[in-house]
């Protein structure tokens, strides 16, 4: 067999394979003489057709089958030989295969570029330093509060945070349109799941009391023929409703929280708090980590790897908007691949960094860590055993979670060496998104 391999250029390859006409000749016939043992031809018994008879009925098809299984079985060991690992599946065009000649194909397909590592030392690494304070287990314990409000009758004007009532006809020029009516319809003021205007204009109104208000809709509003108009909103108000939240120390609340006592309660927040604050100072690290290894290593991405890649980043797209049980054409039609190309070329850039750091660090996945991450993983769940059984008994899981844990173990390995400063900030400003250059790039 002889190979030979072109690079038209950047990661593109191209390999030229021939393959001797005896051999092609040789699968041929062998093929061919499986087939007579079993063919069934008129006039001759099964398996006592002459060889003649069974090469004119099945020879283009013993030979189009024959070149096909040289090309499968050949191609690797053409890899072996050129001494290139492919990046994905090649485009295979077979260019000569007539009989008496040797065959002859040629693959195309791009390769892992070489990378060679900078000196990562020269990372520069800002870790936050955080207290947990009395008042962020106020204001945690304050939320806790506010997801078990009720609402009370209020004989007040409506106040943002209320819950109100109303009836409304929305007109347009003077007249009704489609879709701007309702009755008895309950909206809670600032919730922000309304019109904003219309939930605006309601404040300092009381129950009883029939207003009108001006809603100016956005010029990439849905409906077309409310796009940068402004309608005229008659509302009716006929009730408010006023938040009422449970004492701290009420049982109910307590006991909905698995606690008996306020200071539990306190204990306990403060405990979520700081395990809060640990995952979000690791995700800082890490992604001031990743973005300088890409800075510092760029690299030449194969396209294969990129378009491998999008279809990943449209599911994961599609299951934050809730799109999952959409048809995959459909989703691809709203979610083009346009979308993702980007981040999909980031990602891949970033998964060879991270790749060639581990084979030159030796870095290795760890049990211990791979167990802990599931334990951690399955205590946000209200089963959390079913969920380490779920996971255990899926590999492709596990194998998701191992390549966070190993890459996390990177992360760690590179801190180790890069320079860090501390720097002090509160519970506030570390929840807050970071600033661009230093978001999480994959």
């Amino acid at each position: 067999m002889e190979v030979q391999l072109d690079a038209p250029g950047g990661l593109r390859r191209q390999m030229t394979v021939r393959i001797p006409a005896d051999t092609v000749t040789k699968a041929v016939d062998d093929r061919l003489k499986r087939l007579s043992s079993r063919a069934r031809i008129p006039g001759f018994r099964p398996g006592k057709a002459p060889m003649k008879v069974i090469r004119q009925q099945y020879g283009e098809s013993a030979r189009m089958e024959a070149v096909s299984e040289l090309v499968q079985q050949s191609y690797p060991e053409a890899l072996t030989q050129a001494g290139v690992n492919p990046a994905g599946m090649p485009k295979i065009d077979v260019t000569a295969e007539k009989p008496g000649e040797p065959l002859e194909y040629v693959a195309a397909f791009e390769v892992y570029p070489e990378i060679q590592l900078a000196d990562l030392s020269q990372l520069k690494v800002e870790r936050p330093v955080v207290e947990i304070t009395e008042a962020d287990v106020d204001r945690l314990i304050d939320n806790l509060r506010k997801a078990r409000r009720s609402f009370a009758v209020a004989e007040r004007p409506a106040a943002t945070g209320d819950q109100v009532t109303i009836d409304f006809v929305g007109k347009l020029d003077g007249s009704p349109f489609d879709g701007g009516s309702a009755q008895g319809m309950t909206v809670e003021l600032g919730a922000g799941r309304f019109l904003p205007d219309l939930e605006q204009g309601i404040v300092g109104h009381s129950a009883g009391e029939t207003f009108t208000v001006d809603v100016a809709f956005p010029e990439d509003y849905r409906a077309e023929q409310l796009k940068g108009k402004t309608a005229q909103f008659e509302v009716t108000l006929h009730e408010v409703r006023a938040p009422q939240l449970p004492a701290i120390d009420d049982p109910g609340f307590l006991q909905a929280h698995g606690v008996e006592t306020v200071d539990t309660l306190r204990d306990k927040s403060r405990a979520a708090l700081e395990n809060e604050r640990d995952k979000a100072i690791r995700n800082r690290v890490k992604a001031q980590v990743m973005e300088q290894l890409l800075v510092l290593n760029p690299v030449e991405v194969p396209d294969t790897l990129v378009q491998q890649e999008i279809p990943r980043l449209r599911v994961e797209a599609a299951g934050r908007m809730n799109m999952q049980q959409m048809p995959e054409d459909k989703l691809a039609e709203m979610l083009p691949a346009s979308l993702f190309e980007a981040n999909a070329r980031r990602r891949v850039a970033l998964g060879l960094i991270v790749g060639e750091v581990v084979k030159q660090r030796e870095v290795k996945l760890q049990k211990d860590r791979l167990d802990a991450a599931l334990e951690d993983l399955a205590a946000d769940y209200d089963e959390p055993e079913q969920v380490k059984s779920y996971y255990r008994g899926r590999k492709d899981l596990m194998q998701s979670l191992g390549a966070v844990v190993l890459e996390d173990t990177v992360v760690e390995t590179l801190v180790a060496e890069a320079t860090v400063t501390e720097t002090a900030m509160s519970l506030e400003q570390l929840l807050s998104p970071p600033p661009p250059d230093t978001a999480r790039v994959a």
